[in-house]
């Protein structure tokens, strides 16, 4: 089976936008992939933040990859910070990487432009990136539009190493998902739902309470049509809330439309509001059973030495090709 890596920061809370784009996505490549996920606690320190809350934080991403149908038996879940492997080869991707190329990393200029003073590790946050992926000798990376540009350098770092050095690294594959990669803000359609998103009636997080959420997605910005139509550019608010119900149905825009004929937007709203309460209820109940259980540790535990183990392969292939310690089989 050919192999897929996707890492996922543990900051803030997970929107219904990362659900749609990534996680759902997820369950259902395990079964056709040999997949690794990583939740990447050293990236998220290229920012500040507070070591409680990032340990909570943690745990309940893991939680949630579990309840959202990431099976331990198929897949491979672990935290980056347990698997050394990965500051190892991120240093190793740092020494090939230039300034230049890190510098014009749309990510970074972002950040950086938005703060007096930034870490080092903001501006190296790539190579780091290319390490998780290249240690599994990954196949296929889903990523969204926002990582395209990451990838794609990690694409070249690979092909760089091995140029340079010894054919060692697999080149990764990109995979932008087709549907549902970008779920838009309730109140701001033209917006992408974000948690960093100062207007918390546009974002859905998976662990809102079902009220809450019912109340945000009969609050959601539509238009004065009265007509369930999917258009993006003339109606989309009423288009966000269509993709929203077709990914988690499984229902095709057309026939949601069908369904919606002749009725106005607070019947709409209302079955979309529904469609996703009936969908997270299971996914909350079960998180609430793993976020404090000792089978969370001891799957995180069980994933950690599986994902070390296929690490270190590439980690020493990696050191003899650069010449560095002792050679070792």
């Amino acid at each position: 089976m050919k192999k897929i890596f996707s890492g996922v920061q543990p900051t803030g809370t997970v929107t219904l936008g990362n659900y749609i784009g990534a996680f759902k996505q997820f369950t259902e490549l395990q079964d056709e992939y040999e997949c690794i996920f990583c939740i990447v606690d050293l990236h998220a320190i290229t920012m500040p933040q507070d070591r409680l809350e990032l340990r909570k934080t943690i745990k309940s991403l893991a939680a949630l990859y579990l309840a959202a149908g990431i099976d331990p038996e198929k897949a491979t879940l672990f935290i980056q910070s347990e698997v050394q492997a990965h500051a190892q080869a991120g240093w190793m991707m740092q020494c090939i990487s230039t300034i230049g190329e890190l510098e014009r990393m749309t990510q970074y200029k972002d950040k950086s432009a938005k703060n007096t003073s930034v870490s080092s590790g903001l501006l190296t946050y790539p190579p780091l990136m290319a390490a998780d992926i290249l240690l599994y000798q990954t196949d296929v990376v889903p990523v969204g539009d926002d990582q395209k540009q990451h990838i794609e350098l990690t694409r070249d770092l690979a092909e760089r190493f091995n140029k340079k050095f010894n054919d060692v690294l697999t080149i990764p594959e990109i995979r932008i998902p087709k549907n549902g990669a970008r779920i838009m803000s309730l109140q701001d359609p033209a917006k992408k739902m974000s948690k960093s998103d100062t207007n918390k009636k546009g974002v859905i997080s998976l662990l809102d309470d079902l009220k809450t959420i019912e109340k945000k997605i009969k609050s959601a910005v539509t238009d004065s049509e009265g007509i369930v139509k999917f258009d993006p550019e003339n109606k989309p608010g009423v288009s966000n809330l269509l993709t929203i119900e077709a990914a988690l149905t499984n229902t095709s825009i057309k026939d949601l439309e069908k369904k919606y004929e002749g009725l106005g937007y607070g019947d709409f709203k209302a079955s979309v509001a529904q469609a996703v309460t009936d969908h997270l209820a299971p996914i909350q109940e079960r998180y609430n059973e793993l976020v404090n259980s000792e089978e969370l540790d001891v799957i995180l535990d069980q994933g950690a030495e599986k994902a070390e183990a296929l690490a270190n392969k590439t980690l020493k292939k990696m050191q003899n090709a650069m010449g560095l310690g002792r050679k070792r089989k």
